[in-house]
């Protein structure tokens, strides 16, 4: 039953190996401009822009979006998006992530995305913030 085991395991780690993708430069690119079409730039860019709106008040939001979209350059955003995607992730890690990203599990996720971030940031803040103040009491208590 072991030897059985073994036997399986072995075969499953071969073959998983067997669908990896070759970590060239060239599959990086194939895979980074596969997960900039399922998770495209301009997507991201918006609910940023929505995002930083909300810190306006109501009247201004409309038109600090509209001018915000107007100023972006979103072909020399995406070329480097897409070179640090190059640059970090190997030629699988980013299949993978075009792969949940594309899926519908993936997009409904990243609908979801943008609320949440919403309300964790505060969350995340003020905790930063108490934790710099206490980094910074200690630091001054070291230094009496």
């Amino acid at each position: 039953m072991r030897r059985l085991t073994l036997i399986v395991i072995v075969g499953l780690t071969i073959s998983a190996n067997g669908f990896a993708l070759e970590d060239t430069h060239e599959n990086r690119i194939l895979q980074a401009e596969r997960y900039s079409k399922v998770m495209p730039i301009s997507d991201m860019f918006k609910n940023v822009a929505e995002q930083a709106a909300m810190n306006l008040p109501p009247y201004a939001r409309a038109e600090f979006k509209a001018l915000l979209t107007k100023h972006l350059d979103l072909d020399a955003l995406t070329q480097s998006v897409n070179t640090l995607l190059v640059k970090h992730f190997t030629a699988d890690e980013l299949k993978a992530l075009a792969d949940f990203y594309g899926s519908s599990v993936g997009k409904s996720a990243m609908k979801k995305f943008g609320a949440y971030m919403a309300d964790a940031m505060p969350i995340i803040e003020a905790e930063m913030l108490k934790a710099q103040a206490k980094a910074n009491r200690e630091l001054q208590d070291k230094t009496q």
